[in-house]
C-alpha cells in the first residue's frame, strides 16, 4: 500500500428525480472522455468539506448549502495513488454548470453502472444504490409476519429475507411478494444466487460461503452483500467483488452476549480501508444510521430495532 495519496473531494449530487450528476473529463487531462463524479484535490489546510465548497463554486458555479458523507475510498491508479472522501450533497444554491468547458449528464441511479466511469468511482456507485437502513427478518417469522411488517420499516431500507425455517417454495413466493410491494433494488435473499439473479435483488452471503468462494479463488455474483467480523474477511470480501459488507457487533447486542462487540473507533477503522459500502450491526437502531455515516459506514443494519 502507497503511503502518499492524492486526497480528494468527491460530491454525489441527485436532482429531485433521483439522478446522479457526473462531469466527464476533457480530453488534456487523463483518461479523458470518461466520466467521474464532480470535485477535486484538497488542498493543504482545508478540510473534506471546504475543499468541496470550493470546487463545486469552481467547477460547477454553485454553493453547498448541505452535504453529509457517504463513503471513503482508496484506490491505486498505475500513475498515483487516490483517497476520495465522498460527501452526498443535499441541498445547494444555484443551477451546476459546466464552468470549466467540462461535459455534465444526470444519469439516472440505475444506469450509472452503464457509464465509462473513472475505475475508482465504483464503490460510489455501490453506495449511492444502496439505502441507510439494512433491515433483517427475524429468523423465526412466518411470511404473513414478514408482510405485515413491511410497513413499519423505514421507506428507503434494503430487506433481508433470513428465513431458514421456510420451505424453498414460500421462500420464493414470499420474495417475489416483496419485491412487487417495495420493488427489486430493495430486496435481499440469502439462499440460491440464482433467485437474486432471477429477481434482479441483491444476494445476502454469510461467513461461511464467503469463505468457500475464497477457498475457490471465484469471485461473488453482483450484487453480492456479505457479513464480516474482522479485517481479514473485510479485504477478501471487497477482493472477492462484494458490492457490500456487514460488519460487527459495532456494540453489545443481546442476540450475541458473548460476542465482543468491537466499538466504533475500530470499525471506523477498518471501514476507512475497506473500498467498499460497510453497515454497522450489532446493538443498532435506525438512530444509529447518522452516526455510521460519520464513522465512514453506509448506515445500520439489525434485526430487533426494525421489527
Amino acid at each position: 500500500m502507497r503511503d502518499k495519496r492524492v486526497r480528494v473531494a468527491v460530491a454525489a449530487m441527485r436532482d429531485a428525480s433521483g439522478a446522479v450528476l457526473l462531469s466527464q473529463r476533457p480530453a488534456h487531462k487523463s483518461y479523458p472522455g470518461q466520466w467521474e463524479f464532480p470535485g477535486g484535490k484538497i488542498e493543504p489546510g482545508e478540510s473534506v468539506d471546504q475543499a468541496l465548497r470550493r470546487e463545486l463554486a469552481e467547477e460547477l458555479g454553485i454553493e453547498v448549502v448541505d452535504a453529509r458523507p457517504l463513503i471513503r475510498v482508496r484506490h491505486d491508479y498505475p500513475e498515483l495513488a487516490v483517497c476520495l472522501d465522498v460527501r452526498e450533497v443535499l441541498q445547494w444554491s444555484g443551477t451546476p454548470t459546466g464552468v470549466e468547458g467540462q461535459t455534465l449528464a444526470w444519469v439516472a441511479t440505475e444506469a450509472l453502472p452503464d457509464w465509462p466511469l473513472l475505475a475508482a468511482d465504483a464503490p460510489i456507485v455501490r453506495a449511492l444504490q444502496l439505502p441507510m437502513h439494512y433491515a433483517f427478518s427475524p429468523e423465526d417469522a412466518g411470511s404473513q409476519r414478514v408482510l405485515d411488517g413491511l410497513a413499519r420499516l423505514p421507506q428507503d431500507a434494503l430487506l433481508r429475507l433470513r428465513l431458514p425455517a421456510l420451505g424453498d417454495a414460500e421462500y420464493r413466493d414470499l420474495a417475489e411478494a416483496v419485491c412487487d410491494l417495495r420493488g427489486t433494488a430493495r430486496l435481499a435473499v440469502d439462499r440460491d444466487p440464482g433467485l437474486a439473479q432471477h429477481l434482479g435483488c441483491w444476494w445476502h452471503v454469510n461467513g461461511r460461503t464467503l469463505e468457500r468462494y475464497a477457498a475457490n479463488r471465484a469471485r461473488l455474483p453482483q450484487g453480492s452483500i456479505t457479513s464480516v467480523h474482522d479485517a481479514a474477511a473485510l479485504r477478501s470480501a471487497h477482493d472477492l467483488g462484494a458490492a457490500a459488507a456487514v460488519l460487527g457487533p459495532v456494540q453489545q447486542t443481546a442476540s450475541h452476549p458473548g460476542t465482543a462487540a468491537i466499538g466504533w473507533s475500530a470499525f471506523q477503522a477498518l471501514v476507512d480501508a475497506a473500498g467498499l459500502p460497510v453497515y454497522a450491526i450489532g446493538g443498532m437502531t435506525p438512530r444509529d444510521a447518522r452516526r455510521a455515516r460519520d464513522a465512514g459506514g453506509q448506515g445500520v443494519a439489525g434485526i430487533r430495532a426494525f421489527w
